[in-house]
Protein backbone atom coordinates (compact mmCIF):
# COMPACT_ATOMS: atom_id res chain seq x y z
CA UNK A 1 0.00 0.00 0.00
CA UNK A 2 1.35 3.58 -1.07
CA UNK A 3 2.25 5.90 1.47
CA UNK A 4 0.46 8.39 -0.47
CA UNK A 5 -2.76 7.31 0.79
CA UNK A 6 -1.86 8.74 4.02
CA UNK A 7 -0.22 12.18 3.08
CA UNK A 8 -2.05 14.92 4.28
CA UNK A 9 0.22 17.54 2.36
CA UNK A 10 -1.49 20.67 1.27
CA UNK A 11 -4.73 20.17 4.09
CA UNK A 12 -5.14 21.76 7.17
CA UNK A 13 -6.71 20.42 10.03
CA UNK A 14 -8.28 22.16 12.95
CA UNK A 15 -8.31 19.46 16.79
CA UNK A 16 -10.57 20.79 19.54
CA UNK A 17 -8.88 19.99 22.88
CA UNK A 18 -5.44 19.57 21.42
CA UNK A 19 -3.37 20.80 23.64
CA UNK A 20 -2.74 17.44 25.55
CA UNK A 21 -3.61 13.60 25.60
CA UNK A 22 -5.78 12.23 22.24
CA UNK A 23 -5.50 16.02 20.76
CA UNK A 24 -2.50 16.17 20.85
CA UNK A 25 -1.33 13.07 19.94
CA UNK A 26 -3.39 13.16 16.20
CA UNK A 27 -2.13 17.00 15.82
CA UNK A 28 1.17 15.37 15.63
CA UNK A 29 0.34 12.37 13.54
CA UNK A 30 -1.61 14.81 10.94
CA UNK A 31 1.40 17.38 11.18
CA UNK A 32 3.68 14.37 10.68
CA UNK A 33 2.37 13.58 7.17
CA UNK A 34 2.27 17.04 5.79
CA UNK A 35 -1.05 18.91 7.19
CA UNK A 36 -1.09 22.79 8.41
CA UNK A 37 -2.75 21.99 12.18
CA UNK A 38 -4.33 24.46 14.44
CA UNK A 39 -4.77 23.23 18.19
CA UNK A 40 -7.35 24.37 20.32
CA UNK A 41 -8.29 24.48 24.53
CA UNK A 42 -8.76 27.12 27.31
CA UNK A 43 -5.29 27.39 28.24
CA UNK A 44 -2.74 29.40 26.19
CA UNK A 45 -0.08 28.16 27.97
CA UNK A 46 -1.18 24.57 27.54
CA UNK A 47 -1.45 25.50 23.71
CA UNK A 48 1.85 27.34 23.52
CA UNK A 49 3.51 24.37 24.54
CA UNK A 50 1.97 21.36 22.53
CA UNK A 51 2.13 23.53 19.76
CA UNK A 52 5.88 23.44 19.63
CA UNK A 53 5.69 19.70 20.56
CA UNK A 54 3.73 18.79 17.78
CA UNK A 55 6.19 21.20 15.46
CA UNK A 56 9.32 19.45 16.94
CA UNK A 57 11.16 18.09 13.82
CA UNK A 58 8.27 19.25 11.02
CA UNK A 59 8.57 22.20 8.51
CA UNK A 60 4.70 22.13 8.90
CA UNK A 61 3.23 25.01 10.96
CA UNK A 62 1.34 24.47 14.18
CA UNK A 63 -1.00 27.27 14.98
CA UNK A 64 -2.98 27.48 18.11
CA UNK A 65 -5.77 29.81 19.29
CA UNK A 66 -7.52 29.80 23.37
CA UNK A 67 -11.46 28.45 22.56
CA UNK A 68 -13.74 27.84 25.36
CA UNK A 69 -16.36 25.86 23.68
CA UNK A 70 -18.65 26.10 26.91
CA UNK A 71 -19.24 29.16 25.35
CA UNK A 72 -21.88 29.29 22.65
CA UNK A 73 -20.03 32.22 20.58
CA UNK A 74 -16.48 30.38 20.60
CA UNK A 75 -17.23 27.74 18.37
CA UNK A 76 -18.17 30.76 15.25
CA UNK A 77 -14.81 32.45 16.16
CA UNK A 78 -12.72 29.35 16.36
CA UNK A 79 -14.30 28.47 12.83
CA UNK A 80 -13.46 31.96 11.47
CA UNK A 81 -10.40 31.99 12.93
CA UNK A 82 -8.52 29.06 11.51
CA UNK A 83 -10.17 29.68 8.10
CA UNK A 84 -8.47 33.10 8.40
CA UNK A 85 -5.27 31.99 9.85
CA UNK A 86 -4.92 28.73 7.61
CA UNK A 87 -6.83 29.68 4.16
CA UNK A 88 -9.05 26.86 5.00
CA UNK A 89 -10.02 23.83 6.93
CA UNK A 90 -9.64 20.56 5.37
CA UNK A 91 -9.95 18.64 8.37
CA UNK A 92 -11.77 19.10 11.65
CA UNK A 93 -11.32 16.88 14.40
CA UNK A 94 -14.19 17.27 17.47
CA UNK A 95 -11.88 16.45 20.47
CA UNK A 96 -12.67 18.87 22.91
CA UNK A 97 -14.81 16.77 26.20
CA UNK A 98 -15.82 17.43 29.61
CA UNK A 99 -17.14 14.67 31.66
CA UNK A 100 -18.72 15.31 35.46
CA UNK A 101 -19.72 12.05 37.33
CA UNK A 102 -23.35 12.45 38.75
CA UNK A 103 -26.06 9.63 38.62
CA UNK A 104 -29.30 10.07 36.80
CA UNK A 105 -31.25 11.24 40.21
CA UNK A 106 -28.17 14.09 41.17
CA UNK A 107 -27.76 15.71 37.79
CA UNK A 108 -27.43 19.53 37.99
CA UNK A 109 -28.44 21.56 35.10
CA UNK A 110 -25.36 23.70 35.37
CA UNK A 111 -23.58 20.76 34.54
CA UNK A 112 -25.83 19.01 32.31
CA UNK A 113 -25.85 22.36 30.49
CA UNK A 114 -22.16 22.64 30.26
CA UNK A 115 -21.51 19.19 29.36
CA UNK A 116 -23.88 19.29 26.66
CA UNK A 117 -23.10 22.92 25.52
CA UNK A 118 -19.00 21.08 25.11
CA UNK A 119 -19.49 17.83 24.12
CA UNK A 120 -22.67 18.13 21.40
CA UNK A 121 -23.41 21.56 20.48
CA UNK A 122 -20.04 23.29 20.09
CA UNK A 123 -19.42 20.10 17.84
CA UNK A 124 -22.50 20.89 15.73
CA UNK A 125 -21.48 24.68 15.37
CA UNK A 126 -18.02 24.00 14.45
CA UNK A 127 -18.92 21.61 11.94
CA UNK A 128 -21.94 23.90 10.08
CA UNK A 129 -19.82 26.58 10.53
CA UNK A 130 -17.42 25.01 8.50
CA UNK A 131 -18.93 22.94 6.24
CA UNK A 132 -19.72 25.31 3.22
CA UNK A 133 -16.30 25.78 2.37
CA UNK A 134 -15.74 22.24 2.36
CA UNK A 135 -18.89 22.03 0.07
CA UNK A 136 -17.20 24.14 -2.32
CA UNK A 137 -13.98 22.32 -2.63
CA UNK A 138 -15.42 19.19 -2.47
CA UNK A 139 -13.55 17.74 0.02
CA UNK A 140 -13.36 17.42 3.51
CA UNK A 141 -12.95 15.25 6.33
CA UNK A 142 -14.93 15.45 9.74
CA UNK A 143 -13.91 13.46 12.79
CA UNK A 144 -16.23 13.41 16.02
CA UNK A 145 -14.46 11.83 18.96
CA UNK A 146 -17.12 10.09 20.53
CA UNK A 147 -16.16 7.02 23.15
CA UNK A 148 -16.96 3.30 24.20
CA UNK A 149 -19.24 4.64 26.58
CA UNK A 150 -21.40 6.25 23.48
CA UNK A 151 -21.63 2.90 22.64
CA UNK A 152 -22.31 1.02 25.78
CA UNK A 153 -22.76 2.98 29.22
CA UNK A 154 -21.43 3.24 32.81
CA UNK A 155 -22.96 4.27 35.72
CA UNK A 156 -23.10 8.48 36.70
CA UNK A 157 -22.09 9.16 33.04
CA UNK A 158 -25.57 9.72 31.74
CA UNK A 159 -24.81 13.16 30.51
CA UNK A 160 -21.56 12.27 28.86
CA UNK A 161 -23.24 8.96 27.67
CA UNK A 162 -25.86 10.82 25.89
CA UNK A 163 -23.84 13.47 24.52
CA UNK A 164 -20.84 10.80 23.18
CA UNK A 165 -23.91 8.50 22.19
CA UNK A 166 -25.83 11.50 20.18
CA UNK A 167 -22.39 12.04 18.11
CA UNK A 168 -22.86 8.67 16.46
CA UNK A 169 -26.17 9.98 14.82
CA UNK A 170 -25.27 13.28 13.90
CA UNK A 171 -22.11 11.58 12.29
CA UNK A 172 -24.64 9.43 10.68
CA UNK A 173 -26.76 11.90 9.12
CA UNK A 174 -24.41 14.45 8.02
CA UNK A 175 -22.75 11.35 6.63
CA UNK A 176 -25.90 11.38 4.68
CA UNK A 177 -25.64 15.09 3.64
CA UNK A 178 -22.39 15.68 3.00
CA UNK A 179 -21.78 12.72 1.02
CA UNK A 180 -22.78 14.52 -2.31
CA UNK A 181 -20.11 16.82 -1.82
CA UNK A 182 -17.06 14.66 -0.95
CA UNK A 183 -17.08 15.15 2.55
CA UNK A 184 -16.68 12.24 4.95
CA UNK A 185 -18.19 12.33 8.36
CA UNK A 186 -17.26 9.37 10.97
CA UNK A 187 -16.88 8.75 14.67
CA UNK A 188 -13.67 7.45 16.52
CA UNK A 189 -14.99 5.65 19.78
CA UNK A 190 -11.79 5.39 21.95
CA UNK A 191 -11.87 3.25 24.90
CA UNK A 192 -9.58 2.69 27.91
CA UNK A 193 -6.86 5.31 26.76
CA UNK A 194 -4.76 6.72 29.53
CA UNK A 195 -5.49 10.58 29.26
CA UNK A 196 -5.86 13.41 31.76
CA UNK A 197 -9.69 12.86 32.26
CA UNK A 198 -9.52 9.05 33.37
CA UNK A 199 -6.85 9.93 35.50
CA UNK A 200 -8.62 12.43 37.30
CA UNK A 201 -11.74 10.78 37.70
CA UNK A 202 -10.99 7.22 38.29
CA UNK A 203 -9.37 5.37 41.04
CA UNK A 204 -6.21 2.86 41.49
CA UNK A 205 -8.88 0.32 41.43
CA UNK A 206 -11.19 1.45 38.72
CA UNK A 207 -7.87 1.79 36.69
CA UNK A 208 -6.90 -2.14 37.14
CA UNK A 209 -10.54 -3.25 36.34
CA UNK A 210 -10.59 -1.11 32.98
CA UNK A 211 -7.19 -2.29 31.75
CA UNK A 212 -8.44 -5.96 32.96
CA UNK A 213 -11.43 -5.39 30.57
CA UNK A 214 -9.40 -5.40 27.41
CA UNK A 215 -8.47 -8.41 25.54
CA UNK A 216 -4.96 -6.81 25.74
CA UNK A 217 -4.86 -6.24 29.55
CA UNK A 218 -3.79 -3.16 29.75
CA UNK A 219 -4.66 0.81 28.90
CA UNK A 220 -3.66 2.65 25.79
CA UNK A 221 -1.26 5.81 24.77
CA UNK A 222 -2.80 8.21 23.26
CA UNK A 223 -0.18 7.95 20.52
CA UNK A 224 -2.59 4.84 19.71
CA UNK A 225 -5.80 7.14 18.42
CA UNK A 226 -3.50 8.41 16.28
CA UNK A 227 -3.35 5.48 13.09
CA UNK A 228 -6.99 5.31 13.05
CA UNK A 229 -7.52 9.32 13.13
CA UNK A 230 -5.12 9.41 10.29
CA UNK A 231 -7.10 6.75 8.48
CA UNK A 232 -10.29 8.86 8.57
CA UNK A 233 -8.92 12.18 7.71
CA UNK A 234 -6.60 10.95 4.60
CA UNK A 235 -7.84 9.56 0.71
CA UNK A 236 -6.80 6.06 2.84
CA UNK A 237 -10.29 6.72 4.48
CA UNK A 238 -12.00 8.33 1.82
CA UNK A 239 -14.73 5.25 1.26
CA UNK A 240 -15.65 5.36 4.63
CA UNK A 241 -18.26 7.53 6.27
CA UNK A 242 -21.10 7.61 8.52
CA UNK A 243 -19.20 4.97 10.64
CA UNK A 244 -18.15 4.73 14.32
CA UNK A 245 -14.69 3.43 14.68
CA UNK A 246 -14.09 1.38 17.96
CA UNK A 247 -10.73 1.67 19.31
CA UNK A 248 -10.89 0.05 22.62
CA UNK A 249 -8.53 -2.85 22.82
CA UNK A 250 -11.35 -5.26 22.73
CA UNK A 251 -13.51 -3.73 25.84
CA UNK A 252 -16.53 -4.08 24.36
CA UNK A 253 -16.38 -7.80 23.29
CA UNK A 254 -15.68 -8.35 26.83
CA UNK A 255 -18.80 -9.57 27.57
CA UNK A 256 -18.12 -12.06 30.71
Amino acid sequence: MSHSLFDLTGKSALITGGSKGLGKAMARAFAQAGAQVMISSRSAEELRAAAEEVAVGLSTTVHWRVADLGERCAADQLAHEAQQTMGKVDILVNNAGINSPQAIDEIEDEAWDRIVEVDLTSVMRLTRALVPAMKQRRWGRIIHVSSVLGVGGRAKRGAYCACKAALLGLARSSALDLGPFGITVNCLCPGPFLTDMPGKLLSPAEKEYFAQRTALGRWASPTELSGPALLLASEAGSYITGEALVVDGGALINTL
